[in-house]
């Protein structure tokens, strides 16, 4: 067995354990972090049958997974970076869900390419949870002006998504962002990664980030 199909296993048994442990029912998607690795690297996952992963650039995701995403329709590519306007034609054309809305003009953009390809999306908007301002995100006082928005422009918001600060404690984060995402009744929530996924999983992140544990460190 290829090590990263031991490591995804690993994680998922880990979230198992721990669940069970705390008596909550969830059932999170692991979404592994397949960005900077080649697809040599990603394709032992791929064989095992695993089916969702993230990606953070749109020109790397159309040269890594156009031909395989033509054989192997069932695998759903996630954006979990920032997305300029200008590449949102091209993202539109490969991934499947798109976890990093943060402004009416970005969600606009979508909602107009979405006609033009005869497309839909899944969306997350993603919310800048520690108020920083070095990060992308929706500020927590605007999120329910920007969802109000996105329906009305007919676009599919599925949850919200965060990345909580480093250096800090993650959990009080991801308490406040289980407590938006129910206040606007969404169902999925994007957020936790390799260091604080358990965190995640117990404030009912449905999709985790997950990249080194399953990968390896990036070079």
């Amino acid at each position: 067995m290829h090590s990263t199909v031991k490591n995804l296993l690993y994680i998922k048994n880990n979230i198992k354990v721990y669940l069970e442990k705390l008596n909550i029912n969830n059932n999170p998607k692991i979404l592994a972090v397949s960005k900077t690795f080649e697809i040599n690297k990603i394709l032992p996952l791929i064989e095992y049958g695993h089916l969702d992963y993230g990606e953070n650039k749109v020109q790397e995701a159309l040269e890594k997974w156009s031909d395989i995403k033509l054989i192997k329709k069932d695998l759903k590519l996630h954006l979990i970076g920032k997305l300029q306007t200008n590449k949102v034609k091209q993202a539109i054309k490969i991934f499947d869900y798109i976890h990093s809305v943060d402004s009416e003009k970005l969600a606009k953009k979508i909602a107009d390419e979405e006609t033009k390809q005869g497309k839909k999306i899944k969306i997350f908007i993603q919310v800048n949870i520690g108020d920083e301002e070095q990060k992308s995100g929706v500020n927590k006082s605007s999120v329910h002006e920007l969802y109000s928005y996105c329906k009305a422009i007919n676009l599919n918001v599925i949850g919200l998504m965060c990345i909580p600060p480093l250096g800090k404690s993650s959990d009080i984060f991801f308490k406040e962002m289980r407590t938006l995402n129910k206040n606007l009744n969404l169902d999925e929530l994007s957020m936790g990664m390799s260091a604080d996924y358990l965190d995640a999983i117990k404030n009912s992140a449905t999709y985790v980030r997950i990249g080194s544990n399953i990968f390896g460190e990036r070079s």
